[in-house]
């Protein structure tokens, strides 16, 4: 019995684009990774702007990697973009609620703007969800920075 050689042509045709998309992907996936190892290199070695450069090429070709806004909100930290830097941070909780670090380090950004009630929220909420992961000594040392920010409070 013979096949039909449109559905042979068709079945080709569908394997052809597969590997082609299947392609695509894991370029564009090298790409993001490269960028992204750069960007940690470039922080590192406290060469903030070309840091930033290359976690917004990221972001660019991967907008839901909140992993990257974080690093890219230190980096603004880092340059005195403080402003920013808040935005990055509430964006990511806003998109991840149960994001840990992200309230950490927007706490971090208000503590340095002086808004001290609303960084003790944030270190709380951090606390919080550290707890519920089960990462405990995180949770502790959150615990006991909220600890001296209260103490500091009474003081005054």
């Amino acid at each position: 019995m013979l096949e039909n050689p449109i559905s042979s042509i068709i079945a080709a045709i569908v394997v052809v684009l597969s590997l082609a998309i299947l392609g695509y992907f894991a370029w564009k996936t090298l790409i993001i990774s490269d960028f992204f190892e750069k960007g940690i290199n470039l922080y590192q070695a406290k060469d903030y702007k070309g840091a930033e450069a290359a976690f917004r090429k990221v972001i660019s070709l991967n907008s839901s990697n909140d992993v990257v806004r974080l690093f890219l909100g230190d980096v603004l930290n880092q340059q005195g973009q403080i402003e920013e830097a808040t935005e990055l941070f509430r964006e990511v909780i806003h998109r991840s609620p149960k994001n840990a670090d992200a309230y950490l380090r927007l706490a971090n950004v208000l503590i340095q703007q002086e808004q001290t009630e609303e960084a003790q929220t944030n270190l709380q909420q951090a606390k919080d969800l550290f707890q519920k992961q089960r990462q405990l000594e995180k949770a502790k040392k959150i615990s006991n920075l909220l600890d001296r920010i209260n103490s500091k409070s009474s003081e005054l």
